[in-house]
């Protein structure tokens, strides 16, 4: 299949995952790890995924730049140019905005994905088709694109989207409301509303119109990266960002556009999505053994327990007996061990905040 020119993705990869912790931690988050046990980094796993129908070249990996060592060792293929180094960490609407401005300087026409670099995808080339209809569609119309996930569950932990009745074409509805993490009755009532989707996280539309929609709904950010127009993609472009960035709102593209805008179109898709946001969603997806357990390591051995999740990465040699346990989190990894309630997983955040403040982020 011939590929697009005009069509580009970014892969943003400076998230800490923090509740994945302690596996996932600021010197080596969750992207970077094989947590699928399948031989692969999730950061792998994605590029891999777009180089099916995106030219390697304009595959464009986003993270802030204490992770770029680690972009350039697990994807060595990559030219350099196409990492993009965050300064500072700040939130999706920066990483939007910079890689915008970058990628229309070098193409005007540019017709962009944005994606994380740390989902699951189990039907690829359902994955792959969704994509190529938006991207068809944004190409030809002015339209900011949100892939939805259709909900199977009344999850309390994602953000929804209400579209409306009438479909535009190639399968684009209208984003009627955005409603963020909604209480139980309520997720409840979207799901059984049939029009309501999950938001995936993955954005696409044109540079130009995302650029203006800035212009529109975040002045003063859009001003910040505007004024190195002339530096993006030449050997000033990175002391311009580190001196800019750290100047931006710290702000998500959903509160920051989506949310504003009048163009917002979502896609409702099915491809076997979930976001791997928590120790739950992975216990839920990989391989358990006939008493529920789920574990990864060489030498574990299970005595009456169920329904737990064991991960050993400290020492490949290790023996670990676990005997007793039920709806468990146990993670050991080289200086942390981990036991919670697998019930408890939305706990994890509260945790790995107050052992960065107790510890002054030895341990996070």
């Amino acid at each position: 299949m011939k590929k697009n020119k005009n069509n580009y993705v970014v892969i943003m990869a400076g998230g800490i995952g923090s509740r994945f912790w302690p596996l996932s931690k600021k010197s080596y988050p969750k992207q970077f790890h094989d947590i699928l046990g399948v031989g692969k980094s999730l950061l792998r796993l994605t590029y891999d995924r777009f180089t099916q129908f995106i030219e390697p070249e304009n595959i464009y990996i986003i993270t802030n730049a204490s992770y770029t060592l680690l972009v350039q060792d697990q994807l060595p293929e990559l030219p350099h140019a196409n990492i993009i180094d965050e300064p500072a960490s700040m939130n999706t609407a920066p990483c939007v905005a910079y890689s915008s401005f970058k990628i229309y300087v070098k193409n005007p026409l540019a017709n962009i994905i944005f994606a994380p670099s740390d989902h699951l995808i189990t039907d690829e080339k359902a994955f792959e088709n969704s994509l190529m209809r938006a991207l068809k569609y944004t190409a030809g119309n002015k339209m900011l694109l949100t892939l939805g996930i259709k909900p199977n569950r009344p999850d309390t932990g994602y953000g929804y989207i209400q579209h409306h009745e009438k479909e535009e074409k190639e399968g684009v509805y209208k984003v009627k409301t955005f409603t963020e993490k909604p209480s139980l009755e309520l997720a409840l009532t979207f799901l059984e509303s049939g029009d309501f989707s999950w938001n995936s996280g993955i954005f696409i539309w044109k540079a130009e119109d995302i650029l203006e929609e800035f212009a529109t709904h975040q002045p003063d950010m859009y001003a910040l990266f505007k004024k190195g127009m002339k530096k993006f993609n030449t050997n000033e472009e990175q002391a311009f960002i580190n001196k800019q960035y750290p100047l931006c709102k710290n702000i998500s593209i959903d509160y920051a556009i989506m949310e504003k805008t009048k163009i917002a179109g979502i896609v409702p898709v099915d491809f076997g999505w979930s976001d791997l946001g928590t120790w739950k969603s992975l216990y839920m997806l990989r391989k358990k053994d006939k008493n529920h357990n789920l574990l990864h390591g060489k030498n574990i051995e299970m005595y009456n327990s169920t329904n737990c999740l064991v991960i050993e990465e400290a020492d490949p040699n290790k023996l670990v007996v676990i005997e007793g346990f039920d709806d468990a989190i146990i993670v050991d990894t080289n200086d942390i061990l981990f036991i919670s309630h697998l019930s408890k997983e939305q706990e994890v955040k509260n945790i790995t905040a107050d052992i960065k403040e107790k510890y002054k982020g030895k341990f996070s």
